[in-house]
């Protein structure tokens, strides 16, 4: 007889802080992302593939693409319902998706994908893991993004220019002994003029992470700017080291 297990969704309800909000009592984008990363740790390990578990095998996950899209961005002490669940693999890659609610009205404020690889801790190269990839019954087969996170590169006439250069400090550093993948947000709002960030709403972003950055490293920020159709500003950020794309981050306003 088999028996089956079934998954829940992460579902946490959090009012927001001052700390995660802008000048306009607005949630920071990276706020977010901040709220995503811990939902998935805490995820991970209700499925079995949390740190502790991974780390006796010496692997380790690493975010390799996300696409996020505002809907309504909360504002100070208003209290969401964020969600988290792992929908599957593909290839190398493991899909998660989140979405943000209204806790009260229960409308849709945000919802993203993302992608996610398996490294081995020591020799920092990607690690096979059949014990996800062929187990279904850890899947929600349910899309807050149908698409996943697609590749994303400078447009081919682009001319990127770059506005500012980041030595590696201990604040952006993480368990993983990288860069932690919401610093590069945070990098790329930091980029784009004020008088944008605060006036216009953050519609979408979508991240590559290309390369690890570590301690030591100096990160060349480039940025380009060129309007959508609609009227949109569509921002690419990119950060290079030594040359090399670490990441690369389109923001739409």
């Amino acid at each position: 007889i088999k028996i089956l297990i079934m998954i829940e969704k992460y579902d946490a309800v959090k009012r927001i802080p001052s700390f995660d909000v802008d000048m306009s009592s607005t949630l920071k984008p990276v706020s977010f992302l901040n709220y995503a990363q811990e939902a998935a740790n805490i995820h991970a390990d209700y499925i079995g593939v949390g740190y502790d578990s991974m780390h006796i095998t010496r692997k380790g996950w690493v975010l390799a693409r996300m696409h996020v899209r505002f809907h309504r961005l909360p504002v100070w002490r208003d209290i969401i319902n964020v969600q988290s669940w792992h929908k599957g693999a593909a290839g190398f890659q493991f899909m998660r998706d989140f979405e943000v609610f209204d806790n009260k009205s229960r409308e849709k404020l945000i919802s993203a994908t993302t992608s996610w690889l398996v490294i081995d801790i020591d020799t920092r190269r990607l690690s096979k893991f059949p014990e996800l990839m062929e187990s279904e019954e850890k899947c929600i087969k349910e899309d807050a993004i149908v698409e996943p996170a697609p590749k994303i590169t400078m447009p081919k006439d682009a001319v990127p220019e770059c506005v500012a250069v980041r030595d590696v400090a201990y604040s952006d550093l993480d368990m993983m002994g990288h860069v932690n993948n919401v610093k590069y947000t945070e990098w790329a709002m930091n980029c784009i003029e004020l008088e944008v960030t605060t006036t216009h709403h953050l519609k979408e972003l979508v991240i590559n992470f290309n390369n690890e950055v570590k301690s030591g490293d100096r990160v060349e920020l480039y940025r380009h700017m060129e309007k959508g159709e609609d009227g949109s500003l569509v921002y690419y950020i990119e950060g290079r080291v030594n040359g090399k794309s670490s990441f690369i981050e389109k923001l739409i306003f």
